[in-house]
């Protein structure tokens, strides 16, 4: 698949050829819904802890004898009828951790990508480069590339580009990432994904072969 390559005024300087194996993939829906649900399910803490019977302070007492009151038996003030007793059925700290094989998780963003290709949501761009990092002039060249869309902008290095992170920073509908972390998350929350050939190049080491 062939796709123009863009300089940061929107006007086209080159063409690029994206690798059919990674942008024309077989869409496996319910392969990218797994790689969804995994990314969510290992990105919570689990840290919820509630107090049972066992846990909460006070109750060893008997609060009256068993036969004789014409009340109820109990045998603790900390049971979980009591105002201040114990909870039954809360959560208590867990792990979500969820696993997926490599290779599945990489056709997952293969078909994701393939998504995004088949409606013309990726855009190539020769270089990003500001004349300084602006926030204004970041936003303006965001509106040149995608208009009203949300942008996933992906650098192939944190360190030369900490200019173009630094003025996306304020932007809400945007945001830059290292393509090495590229996840099937935010490719599915943004409209389109914006990419330098440099960053291209590193997706095509990531997921260029299939099967390996």
């Amino acid at each position: 698949m062939e796709v123009e390559v863009l300089n940061m005024e929107g006007k086209k300087v080159s063409t690029v050829e994206l690798p059919s194996a990674i942008f024309e993939a077989p869409i496996n829906i319910d392969l990218m819904h797994q790689a969804y649900v995994m990314q969510m399910a290992n990105a919570r803490l689990g840290t919820h802890e509630t107090k049972v019977k066992s846990d909460v302070a006070g109750g060893g007492k008997k609060p009256w004898r068993q036969k004789g009151t014409g009340r109820a038996r109990q045998g603790s003030t900390r049971s979980a009828q009591w105002r201040g007793g114990g909870k039954v059925h809360t959560p208590h700290m867990r792990s979500y951790n969820q696993n997926m094989p490599k290779k599945m998780r990489q056709a997952a963003l293969r078909s994701a990508l393939s998504v995004k290709a088949a409606e013309s949501m990726i855009v190539v761009v020769d270089e990003l480069k500001l004349k300084e990092p602006k926030t204004r002039l970041m936003a303006s060249a965001l509106d040149t590339l995608v208009g009203d869309a949300t942008a996933l902008v992906l650098i192939p290095a944190t360190e030369s580009y900490e200019g173009i992170q630094r003025s996306t920073n304020n932007i809400p509908d945007a945001k830059v990432l290292n393509a090495n972390y590229l996840n099937i998350r935010d490719i599915m929350v943004y409209d389109k994904v914006i990419m330098p050939v440099d960053a291209l190049e590193l997706i095509k080491a990531n997921l260029g072969q299939v099967g390996e």
